[in-house]
């Protein structure tokens, strides 16, 4: 299953927002034909009812639990925020925008929660010199 693709990362991005970053990861959700535009706005609406900011540098904003039908097939995109962005307190350098089939959400959510609690593997994927070499740092660290 390849749930990230070089479409849906993006290096070294600048937003001005946690809003512009939920949006911005979804989008690329979008043009991958995982969602509809509909699922963006329930990943901003989600964002509005509680931080998707997971700790250690690390939000991975996803669609509220009625968004479930929205989705056409699972997706993860990746935008790295070297300036970061600020998710209620909390600088996210790395955004993961999540689009998960059934039970397969809690799987993605595990694997990559996983992948980043280490902080080597967390420094490689924001080192990343590009979209290759980040997805190839995701492969090797995710039981997908």
């Amino acid at each position: 299953m390849t749930i990230l693709t070089k479409e849906k990362v993006k290096l070294n991005v600048t937003v001005k927002d946690k809003f512009e970053a939920v949006r911005m990861a979804g989008e690329l959700l979008v043009q991958a034909g995982h969602v509809p535009q509909a699922y963006v706005d329930k990943m901003v609406q989600r964002e509005q009812l509680s931080s998707t900011y997971l700790g250690a540098g690390l939000a991975m904003p996803h669609g509220t639990n009625d968004s479930k039908p929205l989705i056409q097939s699972t997706g993860m995109s990746v935008l790295v925020v070297p300036e970061g962005v600020d998710f209620g307190g909390e600088k996210a350098y790395l955004v993961i925008g999540l689009a998960a089939v059934g039970d397969e959400h809690m799987e993605v959510l595990s694997s990559v929660a996983v992948l980043v609690s280490e902080d080597e593997d967390m420094e490689r994927i924001l080192a990343s010199k590009n979209e290759e070499e980040l997805i190839a740092i995701f492969e090797e660290g995710m039981s997908l």
